[in-house]
């Protein structure tokens, strides 16, 4: 600690105070968390984090993540308190329009905040991520002497991220995967906002995560700093488990009414209990007002100017023995494709081309990815049990386990959330592209953390298969009918639904290449006729929406995603033989059509031509491409088991069908 003559008490005072203020002041918050763990906060962050205020990215810093995402005062105060870019005016301003201190933590919105939390649990399942991260990235460029990677990850969570199904899915494979380097921190307090949870959670914590390998420590007083500090060495003295230590601590810390209740959970304290645990915790001091030595204490700065330089002249020293791996490692980081990526993609594209396979798209997608993935090292796969099916894993790719670092292709079990939001932490670290596979049906167990990588406009790619009613006889639990429309309604995430082997190509290119966000891959189950005979429609296909196959003095318009592509062209073929033209557009993803130019959007869908647009899904949000006259073919009801052959007919997925809805619109 740079100042000793300021007691750890005091520190932890002078959170306690920060916080309680900026909720008061906002009228809303939650003060009961920060008060409760103030005391641990002082432990880790003054004596054990590895940071530099000044360089929130500095590669060699240690992790942080706040997994009760609802206690941010906490993190907040820290950060400004240690010298992050957070001034007093931004604590002032906690939760008010355009401020650095969101309700919750935003990524990307506050300096020294590593990931979005508030959602319970997603917090710990993004700190296996990144602890992953760091191990697989260490085993890749580490060497003797030269630990460039090799960082901790430290995560607070409370009941609630407990009580979370998905809190269980991640630490089970966090001990599977013997993430030593993470530590988490659990502050039980027995409180959650219906009150004393010992109505509704009595699970035994500590032998459930000895039961899934990790080290427990505790239960120890998490009132106390130094008790604290002690279990923090204990864990950091072993890398063979990941650690939980277990705080027992009173929400709500130093309020004499309120404290060990649920109604200092979520709501500002009050004028008069604030002033009560002011004197109670010997805090002299007015709102917002930190005296001096304790920022003197808190300040982060100088410890963490000298650590980067160290790590950096480490670095200097690595560089000069390992160039190649150096450069690698930078431009890992730094998020950048190898250089020859556009070529490769441009091969992969060329191939699936000169090939002119029919296959379902979910094996296009497994083509892309071994023409792709070995010229991209950072690529990171893996499915939720399900890889024959999703057909994720790729040429030459080996099995990831804790054993094998080097393997490239994870298998997750049967966790779909844990899967995705443990892509997102592996993302947020950087230096790997994670991707990975579940049935399309399932993505709804895991679009929480969906939402949360567009939130916060990240790399993560998800892949889902068995994309309609062809899944056939499993029968309308596995056949995906609202799936696809609910996830183009997730701003930021692109959903690509392509039609063939070339169209995947394109898909995985723009995916891997999109650096601002996450992308959804939806492939099929059932076989696509190959339908790119003709010229290089590449570029076109990037656009979202593209003319597939036009037809001279066009009447009408058909518009169509994945396998409906080829029923849509039998349909024009069919309304030619009749002398009616008609248009044929693929719209693999309608999210990269509506960012096009409106003279390329009015190139492929012009005004006052009628549009019918054909997809195996709900018909909502297809609307806006019908210009008022048009009409759309799907499914607005769930399936049935039944051979698929059976059932597209019965949903009027026919060639017959789709001719008489033309002619209507044309009457």
């Amino acid at each position: 600690m740079p100042n000793s003559s300021v007691s750890p008490q005091r520190l932890a005072s002078a959170i306690r105070a920060l916080a309680m203020d900026a909720v008061q002041k906002a009228k809303s918050g939650h003060p009961g968390m920060p008060l409760g763990m103030a005391d641990i906060a002082v432990a880790l962050w003054t004596r054990h984090l590895r940071h530099n205020p000044a360089d929130p990215k500095w590669l060699g810093r240690d992790r942080f993540i706040l997994s009760n995402g609802h206690g941010s005062m906490l993190q907040y105060a820290l950060l400004h308190l240690t010298g992050y870019d957070l001034s007093m005016d931004d604590i002032r301003a906690f939760r008010q329009l355009g401020s650095r201190t969101p309700g919750h933590p935003e990524y990307g919105v506050t300096p020294g905040v590593e990931t979005s939390t508030g959602p319970l649990g997603q917090g710990i399942a993004n700190g296996v991520g990144m602890a992953l991260a760091e191990k697989i990235l260490g085993a890749e460029f580490n060497r003797p002497g030269f630990p460039v990677i090799s960082n901790r990850t430290y995560v607070f969570l409370g009941d609630g991220c407990m009580m979370e199904g998905i809190s269980h899915e991640a630490c089970s494979l966090a001990g599977v995967w013997r993430l030593g380097r993470l530590i988490a921190l659990y502050d039980d307090n027995g409180i959650s906002i219906d009150g004393n949870v010992s109505g509704w959670f009595r699970d035994d914590t500590k032998k459930r995560f000895e039961a899934y390998g990790w080290k427990v420590i505790g239960p120890i007083d998490g009132h106390d700093i130094d008790a604290v500090d002690r279990a923090l060495s204990e864990a950091e003295s072993q890398e063979e488990r990941p650690t939980l230590i277990i705080c027992r601590t009173t929400i709500g810390k130093g309020a004499p009414k309120l404290e060990g209740t649920n109604k200092v959970h979520g709501s500002p304290m009050g004028g008069e209990e604030i002033a009560a645990t002011r004197r109670a915790i010997g805090w002299e001091y007015g709102p917002f007002e930190i005296p001096e030595d304790v920022y003197r204490a808190f300040d982060a700065r100088p410890a963490g100017a000298r650590l980067e330089a160290a790590y950096d002249e480490m670095f200097a020293r690595y560089e000069k023995a390992y160039p190649e791996l150096a450069a690698e490692l930078r431009r890992r980081i730094a998020g950048d494709l190898p250089a020859d990526y556009a070529e490769v993609v441009r091969a992969a594209v060329s191939g699936a081309q000169q090939a002119a396979e029919t296959v379902a798209t979910r094996k296009a997608s497994q083509k892309a990815l071994s023409a792709i993935c070995p010229h991209v090292p950072e690529m990171l796969g893996g499915s939720a049990d399900l890889t024959g099916s999703n057909l994720t894993n790729w040429a030459g790719v080996e099995s990831f386990s804790a054993d094998h670092l080097s393997g490239r292709h994870i298998s997750y079990g049967v966790r779909e959330f844990a899967m995705s939001a443990i892509m997102n932490g592996i993302a947020l670290y950087g230096g790997l592209i994670p991707f990975g596979a579940t049935f399309l049906t399932f993505s709804d167990y895991a679009k929480n953390a969906i939402r949360m990588a567009a939130l916060m406009k990240i790399r993560s790619i998800f892949v889902y298969t068995h994309d309609s009613i062809g899944v056939g006889e499993d029968g309308p639990t596995h056949q995906p009918v609202e799936q696809t429309a609910s996830l183009r309604l997730i701003p930021g995430l692109d959903v690509w639904r392509p039609c063939d082997t070339v169209e995947a190509a394109v898909a995985w290119g723009c995916a891997i290449a999109k650096k601002d966000g996450p992308s959804a891959l939806i492939f099929s189950r059932q076989g696509a006729r190959f339908m790119h005979e003709q010229g290089d429609c590449a570029e076109s296909i990037r656009r979202g929406g593209y003319v597939l196959r036009d037809a001279e003095g066009a009447r009408a318009v058909i518009v169509a995603t994945g396998t409906e592509v080829q029923l849509a062209a039998d349909i024009q073929a069919k309304l030619a033989e009749e002398g009616i033209p008609v248009r044929l557009v693929s719209m693999p993803c309608t999210e990269r059509f509506d960012a096009q130019d409106e003279v390329w959007r009015r190139s492929v869908l012009p005004e006052g031509l009628p549009v019918l647009t054909i997809e195996a899904g709900v018909t909502a949000g297809w609307a806006r491409y019908l210009g008022g006259r048009g009409s759309s073919i799907g499914i607005d009801r769930f399936g049935a088991s039944a051979p698929a052959s059976a059932l597209w007919p019965l949903f009027g997925f026919t060639v017959e069908n789709g001719v008489a809805r033309v002619k209507d619109l044309l009457r």
